[in-house]
């Protein structure tokens, strides 16, 4: 059994998506289709920069997710199949939980476009550049994590909290900057291999984005959401989710909750998924996939090359 996954922000580059568009009208369409939708030439950045823009989080969020989708449409129009033919489960790691929905048809590609671009901007807003902060604790498990990220915030007084579990020796943290400095520095205490402070201009999941979340519920009210054509894995339970109103309410909890991305994986293996697929920019989930579990075939799609080799797989 196949699942497609989805990227999240640190995945970007310049020149992301170029040679998909030159290679292939339906990635073409999806970009152009996003640019309208924004009402900016997101692909101009994405294919030309400069750096520092796409990074932003406004603009990182949308790029990756038109990124995927442009892959998912050529797989789909060089393969002759729909995403529901050759995936029984689709999950994504953050944002990437809006392309995996997209994906899905549960959002169109206009709207999830336009929730990205205000996601983005609302976590940036939630919390003033520099006051908080988010760090890799490597090496380290979740239930040590767990341990110094409540230790730092009681010694602190600040917010500190487990924002992404990604696999077993990689645990993020974050919240205020000098609750995060001391969770790292209590990791380092407790045997992790290093704690590495994170280049993010936000403290994403963690309860200082309680002002994204509740600008996202807004959004999501006034967005259409239907039934996806696949279950999606959702960030916040770790289980398979297919009903509108819970998806809605997952995405708006899932700004302030970790991204148990280890426990989705372990459920996809549980519900016998045995291969895969990461549609996008980079091949950070596949590497994450291999280290939760190395019976589970991973492989990365996001060059023309990388189509054709998919393609052998899937038809």
């Amino acid at each position: 059994m196949r699942a497609f996954v989805f990227p999240g922000q640190g995945s970007q580059a310049v020149g992301m998506g170029k040679a998909l568009a030159e290679a292939f009208v339906p990635a073409r369409l999806v970009f152009e289709e996003v640019d309208d939708a924004l009402g900016q030439k997101l692909s101009r950045l994405m294919f030309e920069g400069p750096e520092a823009d796409l990074t932003l989080t406004e603009n990182a969020q949308p790029a990756l997710m038109a990124m995927s989708l442009a892959v998912l449409r050529v797989l789909e129009a060089e393969g002759g199949f729909k995403l529901a033919d050759k995936a029984a489960y689709v999950a994504g790691h953050s944002l990437g939980e809006y392309s995996a929905l997209a994906a899905a048809r549960t959002f169109s590609l206009g709207d999830t476009a336009r929730l990205l671009k205000l996601r983005g901007q609302a976590m940036q807003k939630a919390v003033p550049v520099g006051e908080g902060a988010m760090a890799a604790l490597l090496n380290f498990d979740l239930k040590r994590a767990q341990n110094v990220a409540a230790a730092a915030a009681e010694e602190t007084g600040l917010v500190c909290a487990i924002a992404n579990d990604n696999d077993p020796s990689q645990v993020v943290v974050s919240g205020a900057k000098a609750a995060v400095e001391r969770a790292g520095a209590l990791a380092l205490e407790a045997g992790a291999k290093r704690a590495v402070m994170l280049p993010v201009s936000a403290p994403f999941h963690c309860p200082l984005m309680q002002p994204a979340a509740d600008a996202m519920a807004e959004a999501l009210e006034k967005t259409t959401i239907h039934m996806p054509m696949v279950p999606v894995i959702a960030n916040v339970t770790a289980a398979p989710v297919s009903d509108p109103a819970t998806i809605r309410k997952l995405l708006v909890e899932q700004v302030t909750a970790t991204v148990r991305w280890r426990e989705c994986v372990m459920t996809m293996k549980t519900l016998n998924v045995d291969r895969v697929f990461e549609l996008g920019a980079g091949k950070v989930l596949a590497g994450l996939v291999k280290r939760i579990d190395k019976e589970i075939e991973a492989q990365s799609v996001g060059q023309p090359a990388d189509i054709e080799a998919a393609l052998k797989i899937l038809v």
